[in-house]
């Protein structure tokens, strides 16, 4: 079971933690429990509640009628809006519950149906990536438990498999682009959606996966070359060591464009190495691959 702080509620919810505090007070929609110094910590079941109250009432429906809702009710209401419409936050708020739940069948059939009605990439832009940001925060402040972590990013490894292993091959490409996470970091579903997105438009892509230690990724590198290389950085490490390792990657590998991502990534301040190129989110990551190869 998870334990969720407001703050958390509020970045999976998009319901500001004022808003939420007085809804408790004057609709009683949830009832928190309380530590030893009075904070406030929530369970599941008011997590569920509260984005199931949140999509309706961003769909209309006012709150003082929601809450004479129960529960059951309140969930059926929920799956007429899910069935007609096909907007971002409702896809996010319904994979968030989900996971929640550790529902896989329905969890399956968001992804099916996102994909379906949205195409594989831009669901993976204005849905996946963003879910993944906000369940992020909560993988680093230990508010989701390892396996709520491990359910989600199996089942959307494997559609990220499925996905760029659909897409046309060609040995004859212009440009070769090398994917690889350093070693100790394992994180690698914002990996394998930017290898889709290369492979898409038309660039050779090699994956090394997760872990890859210095020497192995240069004698890749040697037997290759290739054009780009492509990391991301969530687990936690010091600005320091993320500095020193990409000085390391820009003198290691001079003639290869090196492209980071990932949550360290966006948080980081100091300077970059001339050939390390910094992208803060997918749409960026996009617009830089499109630049270079159009």
């Amino acid at each position: 079971m998870g334990q969720y702080s407001i703050k958390d509620l509020e970045t999976l919810s998009g319901i500001k933690a004022h808003t939420i505090r007085i809804w408790e007070k004057r609709y009683g929609i949830i009832t928190p429990d309380r530590t030893d110094t009075n904070i406030r910590t929530y369970c599941d079941s008011d997590l569920k509640k509260l984005l199931n109250i949140a999509l309706l009432n961003n769909h209309g429906l006012k709150i003082s009628k929601i809450c004479k809702l129960n529960y059951d009710a309140l969930c059926q209401e929920v799956e007429k809006v899910a069935q007609t419409d096909t907007s971002y936050p409702t896809y996010i708020d319904r994979l968030v519950v989900s996971m929640v739940d550790l529902d896989r069948p329905k969890f399956e059939a968001i992804l099916k149906d996102g994909t379906d009605q949205l195409g594989f990439e831009d669901f993976c832009i204005h849905v996946l990536y963003p879910f993944l940001q906000k369940v992020g925060v909560m993988w680093m402040a230990n508010s989701i438990n390892p396996a709520q972590e491990h359910f989600i990013s199996n089942l959307i490894i494997q559609k990220m498999y499925v996905a760029t292993d659909k897409l046309y091959s060609s040995e004859n490409r212009d440009k070769k682009a090398v994917f690889f996470l350093r070693e100790g970091e394992m994180h690698e579903m914002g990996l394998l959606f930017f290898r889709y997105l290369m492979k898409k438009r038309g660039v050779e892509a090699i994956y090394l996966g997760q872990s890859v230690p210095m020497q192995d990724l240069k004698q890749v590198v040697q037997a290759h070359q290739p054009d780009y290389l492509v990391s991301a950085f969530v687990a936690t490490m010091d600005e320091g060591v993320l500095e020193s390792y990409l000085h390391s990657l820009a003198d290691a590998f001079p003639k290869q464009k090196i492209i980071i991502s990932g949550y360290q990534v966006s948080q980081y301040t100091g300077a970059l190495p001339k050939n390390v190129i910094k992208t803060d989110d997918v749409q960026q990551y996009v617009d830089y691959i499109e630049s270079q190869i159009n």
